[in-house]
């Protein structure tokens, strides 16, 4: 069962557009918070960006969506060169821009990065279309992962996650105040193969000029790995842009990226984190041959690292940089390798990165809040439990009317599991409740938003917030603008410490809870 797919029969209804359009225009920072089904088919033909999201893979990105060309001039001031980010400024081939998408609701302005490729680097909208969809399929949290795209006219750009801490290049050759401590190198020796075997397990194996300059550190100090690199600069042009000494030896013979000369480019990056240059990989080995790894480690480290732990990160370097394709690890070798060489586990990124904290303080909420929303703000879920006990089933008039045929055993069978649920749910019996709103749910006949908040609640009593965010966004999917659904997924994501994000959620349910009130249907 799809993630919107709010119907008994196969046929699409009007909400579900409804939802779809709502989630195109606003673009807000709670579009998909988890992994649930696709809710846009890929882009074909020059209607190349379907409005809506599609699936995410952890908390907190919005989905994937087509952006228009005014949303990005916006949201750069007109692609700025105040804006531009880019190492390389307005010089680089495709400039990244910092920008800040625009919204009547202040706490929505997301920032984000911004490539804008250059003319004509891919002349097909299609092809340009479904190779962004591809990526922004992808979501993890060691990805600065990609929420967007834009084709207009001649115009081609990706639209991503902003990362506010600079890059690896950044910290490791042009610092000012500290270097990167030994813990933290290891940290993202780590955090980047662990992005690199995530794309290979997603189908996404091929990285394009893997190098320092393409791991950025977020809000929270911590690494990740840019999702441009998951697409080429052009739909013909070259995988490496950086000089031929680090270029993987096979592409210079046949001019093709694989899944070794990603491992190749990861070896080069190890090298970095080793030594604090950008040091081309045969001239590395050189170095040490038969002699002390002592000879390539960053002076600025003053010794203060594990001989043991960095010759065993050169050992992995070196057999990631054979020449022979076949003799180079995989991704999931290089995560068994580098995990156990972590040494500050419990220690923040931003502590040995020497950063600020990043908080954001919970904005206030701009609407009266009803006793649901009242109850959800303090997230006491028993006045929660009452407020939907009394409620019962009004909610869901009108989605409900089944014809005769239906009326099959398997439809009395499925009542009566949801009979089950409710007089459990009432008692309440949460784990029961779950497994009979669960066999309601599964036979796929005929969907309860109240069933999906009613069993969310059952997660949160039961202490599994992630599950409960799930269900009360499928009843948002099923029933796009009833603040129930809405005010669930704020107590969710409050349990998840996304004090934030549950902030808006609770406003945005305030608000139509407000609309409600002036007329229409729900609560």
């Amino acid at each position: 069962m799809g993630c919107c797919e709010s119907t008994f029969s196969k046929g699409p209804r009007t909400e579900d557009n409804k939802y779809h359009r709502r989630n195109h225009n606003q673009h807000h920072s709670h579009s998909n918070y988890h992994n649930l089904p696709s809710a846009i088919p890929p882009p074909n033909g020059t209607d190349s960006g379907a409005s809506g999201a599609i699936a995410t893979g952890y908390v907190g990105v919005p989905g994937f969506s087509e952006f228009s060309l005014a949303d990005l001039r916006a949201a750069t001031n007109n692609f700025s060169s105040d804006h531009i980010v880019s190492e390389s400024g307005e010089k680089a081939p495709n400039v990244v821009y910092k920008g800040r998408l625009q919204s009547q609701n202040q706490n929505h302005r997301r920032w984000i990065a911004v490539k804008k490729f250059t003319k004509l680097a891919w002349p097909d909208p299609k092809q340009f279309a479904e190779e962004a969809f591809g990526v922004g399929k992808l979501r993890h949290k060691r990805l600065a992962n990609l929420i967007g795209y834009c084709c207009d006219g001649d115009e081609r750009l990706l639209v991503a996650e902003y990362m506010p801490n600079d890059t690896l290049a950044k910290h490791l050759f042009h610092w000012e105040n500290q270097t990167i401590e030994w813990a933290m190198r290891l940290r993202v020796a780590l955090y980047i193969s662990e992005a690199l075997d995530y794309c290979g397990t997603q189908g996404r194996p091929l990285y394009h000029d893997l190098n320092a300059y393409r791991v950025l550190f977020d809000e929270n100090g911590d690494p990740r790995l840019s999702c441009f690199g998951l697409m080429k600069n052009s739909m013909d042009g070259k995988s490496y842009s950086t000089n031929l000494a680090y270029t993987p030896p096979e592409y210079l013979r046949n001019g093709r990226v694989t899944p070794e000369s990603v491992i190749f480019s990861f070896g080069t990056v190890l090298l970095d984190l080793l030594s604090g240059k950008h040091i081309p990989p045969g001239h590395a080995l050189d170095m040490i041959r038969g002699k002390n790894i002592l000879l390539l480690m960053d002076s600025h480290l003053e010794g203060n690292f594990s001989t043991e732990e960095a010759t065993v990160v050169f050992d992995i370097a070196s057999q990631c940089l054979q020449y022979e394709p076949r003799e180079r690890p995989n991704t999931k070798d290089l995560v068994a390798t580098l995990a156990p060489l972590q040494n500050k586990p419990d220690v923040p990124s931003y502590v040995m990165l020497g950063i600020p904290r990043h908080e954001d303080a919970p904005p206030t909420p701009q609407h009266p809040l009803s006793p649901m929303g009242d109850a959800c703000s303090r997230m006491d879920l028993t006045a929660i439990h009452q407020i939907l006990v009394m409620t019962h089933y009004k909610d869901d008039e009108g989605s409900n009317e089944l014809s005769f045929q239906e009326w099959t055993q398997q439809m009395r069978d499925m009542l009566e599991a949801r009979k089950r649920g409710d007089l459990a749910f009432r008692d309440r019996d949460f784990r029961s409740a779950i497994d009979s709103y669960s066999q309601f749910i599964d036979v796929g006949t005929m969907v309860s938003p109240t069933v999906y908040a009613r069993r969310s609640l059952c997660h949160l009593m039961c202490d599994q917030p992630d599950a409960a965010l799930r269900d009360a966004m499928q009843a948002q999917c099923v029933y796009p603008d009833w603040s129930t659904a809405f005010y669930m997924q704020a107590v969710a994501l409050a349990k998840l410490d996304m004090h934030k994000d549950a902030a808006d959620m609770l406003n945005e349910a305030a608000t139509l809870e407000e609309k409600r009130q002036r007329g229409g249907r729900g609560s």
